[in-house]
């Protein structure tokens, strides 16, 4: 597998009030450009601990988090973050939140039509070129969602960072969102780290599914290759035996760990 995104045995401590929590142990993961990989596991596991050390948010305490053979020692642009949180500024529109990464990393590279054309072309992505004047506070949660998703795309990352990204919606704008994901990842080949709790919705989306052990010092328990070929049909997966293997393999997994927890309770 050619390493894109490689993380290198790394180490995540945190020392508080001279006491030392161990978060992450010996995590080693290669991630293949244009690849879809959600990592899932029980709370307290280091998911979001993990992709903050992607993202460069976060220092490793050992090892290294590897883009393209460049070691990651901060936050960048090549690596875009979409949040369980929209975070869009309330006070901009739809258009001026995204025009605003925008105008910041392409100020010099792109004339002010071509960024405003930029623009529009993300907000088309996901559907949301008709609420361009509308502000965070006149849309619905799931709309939310998707200027984040537009506003992470147009910065052109290399990696694009979901953390939890449906977790917040109801049911049905959660579908509505994922089949959106999942046709922007087919038509851009971006390469894509998800953290969720879902088990369908780490099989629908992924190519492949890493699993954590439980905390502290949480490692990488199994990876599963999701080999159902794309594009996907979350109706039609519903009887696909492949798809149904793949979820008992996670629920398994999942189930035997929630039962360690409890055997230390």
């Amino acid at each position: 597998m050619n390493a894109y995104l490689k993380l290198d045995h790394i180490d995540k401590h945190f020392d508080r009030g001279g006491v030392r929590a161990e978060v992450l142990k010996d995590i080693n993961l290669t991630i293949s450009a244009g690849e879809f990989v959600s990592i899932i596991g029980h709370s307290g596991c280091g998911k979001s601990t993990l992709l903050n050390l992607i993202a460069g948010l976060t220092p490793v305490s050992a090892g290294a988090v590897l883009l393209e053979n460049r070691e990651v020692n901060g936050p960048g642009p090549e690596r875009a973050v979409v949040f369980q949180n929209h975070s869009l500024l309330p006070w901009l529109t739809v258009y001026e939140n995204v025009n605003l990464a925008v105008s910041k990393l392409f100020n010099r590279t792109k004339t002010k039509a071509e960024r405003h054309e930029w623009v529009m072309a993300n907000l088309d992505l996901v559907q949301m070129a008709h609420a361009r004047d509308k502000r965070p506070s006149e849309i619905s949660g799931g709309m939310k969602q998707r200027v984040g998703i537009a506003r992470a795309l147009a910065m052109e990352p290399k990696i694009l960072l979901l953390d939890e990204p449906f977790g917040a919606l109801d049911a049905l704008t959660r579908a509505h969102l994922q089949d959106a994901v999942m046709e922007i990842h087919a038509r851009l080949g971006n390469t894509m780290v998800m953290i969720t709790h879902d088990v369908d919705e780490a099989v629908l989306l992924s190519d492949r599914i890493v699993m954590m052990t439980n905390g502290p010092a949480a490692r990488i328990g199994e990876v599963l290759d999701v080999t159902m070929p794309r594009p996907r049909n979350r109706i039609e997966l519903a009887s696909d035996r492949t798809y149904l293997k793949c979820r008992e393999a996670v629920l398994k997994f999942l189930y035997e760990r929630h039962r360690f927890i409890e055997a230390a309770e």
